[in-house]
């Protein structure tokens, strides 16, 4: 099982909406679109769970890892909406992760509404389906 995933950059913040569930099998998806991030973004980038039906250990591990990616490249990760069935405990050498209720709150922490996100350019997964 994989994940899919839904990247939107603004100048200065990227979104990275993360479908499935982000296991072992999936880590390797996640670090390609963090890469994808990088590559087509600056600033902050959030990473909206909202449609993850879940994480493993691994897959948290993989969200920390691109966590160090960012900041080694001057970027922060922030989290938006993370699964009920467990919260991310990250190592001690992880740089800090802001934590948001949910995408909105996110967006409202860097002055967007969900409306500004709309228009702006998008990239996806084939199987995306949100």
């Amino acid at each position: 099982m994989t994940i899919e995933w839904h990247y939107t950059a603004k100048q200065s913040l990227g979104i990275l909406s993360v479908a499935g569930y982000l296991g072992r099998e999936a880590a390797p998806r996640l670090t390609g679109a963090v890469g994808w991030a990088l590559a087509r973004g600056t600033g902050p980038v959030v990473v909206d769970l909202t449609q993850l039906r879940g994480w493993s250990a691994e897959g948290q591990l993989a969200v920390t890892d691109a966590a160090r990616r960012l900041a080694d490249n001057g970027r922060s990760l922030e989290l938006a909406a993370i699964p009920a069935d467990g919260s991310l405990v990250p190592g001690g050498d992880c740089p800090s992760v802001r934590v948001h209720s949910d995408l909105a709150a996110a967006l409202a922490a860097h002055g967007m509404r969900r409306e500004d996100a709309e228009g702006l350019q998008k990239w996806r997964t084939d199987g995306w389906q949100g």
